[in-house]
């Protein structure tokens, strides 16, 4: 997907913005039915199952049109859900104040933790650990998500 990946992620923005939707991610992987290119949507608010397959029908249509991608391809569209991965820099401001998980190397030893993401920089993130303040390099994460921790029945939030 390398060689026409700009070109989809042009088209894709660009119909999120006529659409009033953000593009979170795309992501390619091969089955035994083809090749099968996932797109996530996000938005304030969420993102609705008309909105994906409003999005998906307009896209579907140019990648047609333009016979961008040569092989036998599926397309999906969907929400990156509640838990997403964090992978981009605009992934990691999005989620600014949410709880994550993060593993990380550092000098040849892996770390991971829990916290809430309270500071994103140029090189670093910033976790709340239960009080404790914790810089963790970009560079040196190997997997973080958003994570959804729901409230039990009869304690709900005042």
């Amino acid at each position: 997907m390398e060689y026409y990946r700009p070109q989809v992620e042009d088209i894709a923005r660009r119909i999120c913005q006529e659409q009033h939707l953000a593009l979170y991610d795309i992501d390619e992987k091969m089955s035994g039915k083809g090749r099968i290119i996932t797109v996530y949507l996000t938005k304030i608010g969420g993102v609705t199952l008309d909105e994906c397959a409003r999005f998906s029908r307009a896209l579907g249509a140019e990648l047609e049109e333009f016979d961008l991608i040569p092989d036998r391809y599926f397309l999906e569209v969907s929400s990156p859900g509640l838990e997403r991965p964090l992978k981009l820099k605009s992934h990691w401001v999005s989620a600014i104040n949410e709880k994550v998980a993060v593993q990380w190397t550092d000098q040849e030893q892996k770390h991971s933790t829990l916290g809430t993401l309270i500071e994103v920089d140029q090189d670093s993130v910033i976790l709340d650990d239960r009080g404790e303040r914790v810089e963790i390099a970009l560079k040196s994460i190997s997997r973080a998500k958003t994570v959804y921790l729901a409230t039990p029945k009869g304690e709900e939030k005042e």
